[in-house]
């Protein structure tokens, strides 16, 4: 014991005598983005349908791949059909949405529900058309991509979910 305290006060003084303090290292440190750094678009009428809202929460940064972002989607607005090379999971933030696998029933999302979608499943999501809803949507790229953009959902495949 007596020489870890010996070794523990030998680098302390070393840190104080030479005024070297953990900023000043080049090691890896925390980030925090404020909120009012984190860019936010209106959602382009090529990948969504009606008014949303995209903040881009975090990008990757090396080694990681995964990518974030809270998108809000007002009453009756909706993304286009896409996939997603590695998956995505949404956690439902705010109000009542849906969401559509291709070939399947509409499925209804709720704020608190989290939702994982696979690999390559061709799908969409959005508000319904009374309520409003936002989700963050957090996904890995391979190769630089994260999402496939597809066709627009039509007003009718969104009807048919009434």
């Amino acid at each position: 014991m007596r020489n870890a305290i010996t070794v523990s006060a030998l680098v302390l003084a070393s840190v104080v005598m030479n005024d070297v303090t953990p900023a000043q290292t080049s090691a890896p440190h925390i980030t925090i983005t404020p909120t009012a750094a984190q860019n936010v678009i209106t959602g382009s009428n090529k990948r969504f349908t009606g008014s949303v809202r995209v903040q881009s929460l975090f990008v990757p940064t090396e080694p990681s791949r995964t990518s974030g972002g809270a998108v809000t989607f007002q009453p009756g607005a909706r993304s286009a059909w896409h996939t997603h090379p590695l998956g995505q999971i949404l956690i439902v933030t705010d109000g009542v949405g849906w969401i559509q696998q291709w070939g399947r029933p509409v499925q209804v999302i709720r704020k608190g529900d989290v939702v994982w979608i696979p690999p390559g499943i061709k799908h969409w999501h959005g508000a319904t058309p009374t309520t409003a809803m936002t989700h963050i949507a957090v996904q890995e790229s391979i190769n630089g991509v994260a999402v496939n953009w597809l066709e627009q959902v039509t007003n009718e495949q969104y009807q048919l979910n009434r």
